[in-house]
């Protein structure tokens, strides 16, 4: 699908483009969603330039990513989509800047688009180009990734009380923990992957700026956001280091708790022996020798006996504070 955006008065207007229909030529912005062939060479002739397939845009080489070729910008991303599911992914989203005009080229639906196009559909500059429709996106971008670490750290944070403070209810579900901090991670590394992409593609877009004789605004605009991507970055590494941080304080707290258990075990059973061994004593039945047999008290004694036995083990942990 084709999407075009021609400026009107201080709006930004959509229009779906029809098919086998140029864009108009006061298009700043086209937005191709998963286009077809078709769609593609229409996109090619009215800019003159190359539109990357599916297979070129999932590429991870720099090389393949960040180009200038026929006086167009090649710029591919790793953006995140579905971040509000339980299924996040990531996914390549292309910008190409040719005569003043953007073309990006997807494949997913990443929130800070649909952010963008309500934005300018309100209110832009009169002077919209595809310039500024691209720092718009990137702006948006950057503002959406900041919102999940947020949110990720939110998280974070009550798995961190739900392991270390468990409330009165009882023990925490171990196994609901070990999951949800698996979904913050796998979460917060697909953040970090997608801030990598966008800070090479700020640092190719600044050495750029100056061939595109960008004015000093717009440029001071990158540098802050490449400052913001850097910070970004790091703050999803300490996340990710929290995270393992309390994947291996749980993994600490079940040995504990299971190791308590087989303490447990392990007394019972040194507490049985002594009784074991008294019972077996006096279940071999020898006459000769075993005066005790013969008493009228013998049976009583044995119980007292098999009583005294497994009492002297238990106060002995108790004195040697194993217990």
């Amino acid at each position: 699908m084709i999407s075009v955006y021609v400026p009107h008065g201080n709006s930004l207007e959509r229009t779906a483009a029809e098919p086998g229909e140029a864009p108009p030529p006061a298009a700043v912005w086209i937005d191709l969603v998963t286009p077809s062939v078709q769609e593609d060479k229409l996109v090619e002739q009215f800019l003159g330039i190359a539109v990357p397939t599916r297979e070129e845009m999932q590429e991870i080489e720099v090389s393949s990513r960040l180009y200038v070729e026929n006086g167009a910008r090649y710029m591919t991303a790793t953006l995140m989509c579905a971040s509000d599911t339980p299924t996040p992914m990531t996914t390549p989203v292309t910008f190409i800047l040719s005569s003043h005009r953007l073309c990006t080229v997807r494949y997913e639906d990443p929130r800070p688009f649909a952010l963008v196009e309500h934005k300018l559909a309100r209110n832009c500059s009169p002077k919209v180009s595809g310039e500024t429709v691209l720092m718009d996106l990137l702006d948006a971008i950057i503002d959406r990734s900041a919102d999940i670490l947020e949110r990720i750290a939110a998280e974070v944070d009550q798995v961190s009380h739900t392991i270390f403070e468990p409330d009165d209810a009882g023990p925490p579900s171990y196994n609901d923990v070990l999951k949800a901090l698996g979904r913050k991670g796998d979460l917060t590394s697909k953040v970090r992957e997608s801030q990598v992409s966008v800070g090479r593609l700020l640092s190719f877009l600044a050495n750029e700026a100056e061939g595109m004789k960008w004015p000093k605004d717009a440029r001071l605009q990158l540098a802050s956001m490449q400052r913001d991507v850097t910070s970004l970055s790091d703050h999803a590494t300490y996340l990710s280091n929290k995270i393992t941080f309390l994947l291996d304080a749980m993994l600490g707290v079940v040995n504990i708790q299971q190791n308590a258990i087989i303490k447990i075990f392990s007394i019972m059973a040194v507490v049985f022996m002594p009784p074991t061994l008294v019972a077996s004593i006096y279940g071999m039945n020898f006459h000769s020798g075993m005066i005790e047999l013969d008493w009228a008290w013998g049976y009583p004694w044995a119980l007292f006996l098999m009583v005294v036995v497994a009492v002297l083990p238990l106060a002995f942990f108790k004195w040697k504070k194993w217990l």
